[in-house]
């Protein structure tokens, strides 16, 4: 058995145990303790903390684009790849202490697959039954890991429901050609097959207690977790002013569209503007060009937004960047980014 070790996090004053043989933010999300982070491979930088006290820890492989050599040098850590040697004190960089205290332990299940429908022609919608145990709470906008079955990897996605009070999952999965998990949904799974999950992880959650308007910036299966907010919006009666920009290629990518437009009905300050970036037929009405570029040219003061993003990483990249330009506290910008395997990334 390897040893324990105390991490304190400051400045929140918070401690967990570390076992050697887990990564920081594992441990912590284990006792319920909800770091930022986004693809928990090292690849993304969100959990990027610099360690006060203590020197005694290793690092699984990480990009150097997340953590550069010469900040590694100089204390910085990538949580998720962080395995403690001793006891620790690690500064945040990035936090909420009201969202690390609300963090709900991470649980593994089994679910059986309900269905397997396509919404899309290369996107999939996915609902799973819990079977043991019978239920996971989460926040909307988290996601879990599903275990690849035969391989020992996992892969992220978030659920596009709001809770599991009738014991489903639902999620929104873009089929990727030679993507592990997908090209294995799009080929093999069937109604009663059943996956093994963990979770729930993820930090990309509506904060309450505020009345700023909401700026939802999405593409592909970015769609499921800024779903599953807006229906939590619309069960919750929450009347913030809120836009949401979809980007998709050609009519054929849009997806849950009707829905969409009854939300619209359902919440009387919201707006969705789905956008093409190939309308080169001339049959398409609405907005066309990138979702970066519709939001550029849409949007003059975003002064006291708060924005959500997700989708395909360039388009995440693109708009974080932007949306501080346009007016966004660059910490009221929240974003889940994804790697991918297959074709695709």
């Amino acid at each position: 058995m390897t040893e324990k070790h105390r991490v304190r996090f400051e400045p929140v004053g918070i401690e967990v145990e570390v076992d050697e043989d887990q990564t920081i933010l594992r441990a912590a999300a284990e006792q319920g303790v909800m770091l930022m982070h986004g693809c928990k491979e090292g690849q993304c930088g969100s959990c990027k903390s610099f360690v006060l006290d203590g020197d005694d820890l290793e690092h699984d492989r990480y990009s150097t684009f997340a953590l550069p050599d010469f900040e590694a040098e100089e204390g910085y850590t990538l949580l998720c790849r962080a395995h403690p040697y001793e006891d620790l004190t690690i500064e945040l960089l990035n936090y909420d202490e009201e969202m690390i205290r609300s963090g709900l332990p991470i649980r593994s299940a089994t679910v059986g697959v309900v269905s397997n429908d396509n919404v899309t022609h290369d996107m999939r919608r996915l609902v799973v039954r819990l079977i043991e145990p019978e239920e996971l709470r989460f926040f909307p906008g988290q996601y879990v890991d599903f275990a690849v079955p035969g391989t020992g990897e996992t892969r992220s996605f978030s659920m596009a429901n709001t809770s599991t009070a009738d014991g489903t999952l639902e999620f929104v999965i873009k089929v990727y050609p030679g993507g592990l998990f997908s090209e294995y949904l799009d080929t093999k799974v069937q109604p009663g097959d059943r996956l093994e999950i963990t979770g729930p992880f993820g930090v990309f959650t509506l904060r309450d207690g505020r009345d700023a308007p909401l700026l939802f910036v999405g593409g592909g299966a970015g769609m499921a977790p800024i779903l599953s907010l807006l229906r939590s919006m619309a069960e919750r009666g929450v009347d913030r002013p809120a836009t949401f920009y979809y980007g998709a290629r050609t009519e054929r990518d849009l997806c849950f569209d009707d829905e969409l437009r009854e939300l619209e009905t359902r919440l009387p300050r919201f707006r969705y503007v789905p956008a093409l970036s190939d309308a080169a037929d001339g049959a398409w009405a609405g907005a066309t060009g990138l979702i970066t570029d519709v939001v550029r040219t849409s949007e003059t003061d975003l002064s006291g937004v708060d924005a959500y993003v997700c989708g395909p990483p360039p388009m995440v990249e693109a708009a974080v960047e932007l949306l501080p330009a346009l007016g966004v506290d660059e910490k009221r910008v929240f974003y889940d980014k994804f790697t991918t395997t297959g074709d695709d990334g």
